[in-house]
């Protein structure tokens, strides 16, 4: 129908509309009570949103995971710790290990000493005593005959050189007698005198024409050395000390000589035997 103006015929506007009639005065689907799902035929079987233009479900969003760099600083300062505390143990069971061993095996296992024991039975049999001066083979000597008296050895320091046979009978009861060449750096008579002074069973003396910067003798042993910082000074002294003495620990280093010079001296009967 049109419907004349003025300005010429108008149509009447259309109104579209947007929802379905139901058919027969029935409920659309999906509405309550309808007994049908919605978007789909009742009994179908297929979900909702399966036949929206014959697409198929939305398919589920994968998160997406964000990769993050490791942070290998506290990894290494872990591995680190570990690799430290593994060798303290394995260093602490194999000291524990060696210092269960016998001394004279411990003294054996010290590179570059002499163990006369071994080399000359008889000379470290026990050490007969004798008046005067007496000839040793072996300088600094190590074992033998020797004077009646002993050389004090209660960690003295003697700046000169002192007579063999009474460092001989202080070897004897266990003492380590420390000896160096005269003209040894002051730097380095000093670090064997920090070892030395004040520890029993310990003394130290400059000896003439020795052929080596330092020597240490217990008795029977013998041990050279160019420096004063050689570990092997330590072992030498923590080893054989009172362990080498062949008249037990209790043997005296006291009341002994503490005069200098090469000479004996004969004390006399006030020295105790």
């Amino acid at each position: 129908m049109s419907i004349s103006t003025p300005g010429g015929p108008e149509r009447r506007p259309t109104v579209a509309s947007t929802a379905k009639k139901p058919a027969g005065g029935r409920p659309a689907s999906g509405k309550p009570g309808s007994g049908k799902p919605a978007g789909g035929k009742a009994g179908s079987g297929k979900p909702v949103g399966s036949q929206r233009g014959g697409k198929g479900p939305r398919k589920p969003i994968t998160p997406v995971k964000v990769s993050q760099s490791r942070n290998w600083g506290p990894i290494a300062l872990f591995v680190a710790v570990g690799v430290l505390a593994v060798a303290i143990v394995g260093y602490g069971g194999w000291a524990t290990f060696q210092g269960s061993k016998p001394w004279d095996e411990r003294a054996d296992a010290i590179a570059g000493i002499v163990n006369y024991r071994e080399k000359d039975p008889e000379l470290v049999t026990g050490g007969n005593h004798q008046q005067g001066s007496i000839e040793y083979s072996i300088l600094p000597p190590v074992a033998g005959p020797h004077n009646d008296a002993w050389q004090n050895c209660m960690g003295d320091i003697y700046d000169a050189p002192i007579a063999s046979e009474h460092a001989v009978h202080s070897l004897e009861h266990g003492a380590v007698w420390i000896t160096y060449q005269p003209d040894l750096d002051a730097g380095q008579v000093e670090k064997l005198a920090e070892r030395v002074r004040g520890n029993e069973k310990l003394f130290l003396s400059p000896y003439e024409g020795l052929d080596a910067a330092i020597s240490l003798q217990a008795w029977g042993y013998q041990l050279k050395v160019d420096n004063a910082d050689d570990s092997r000074i330590d072992d030498f002294i923590k080893t054989l000390k009172v362990n080498a003495s062949v008249e037990g620990p209790t043997a005296l280093c006291a009341q002994g000589v503490t005069a200098t010079g090469t000479t004996p001296r004969e004390l006399g009967p006030q020295m105790p035997q």
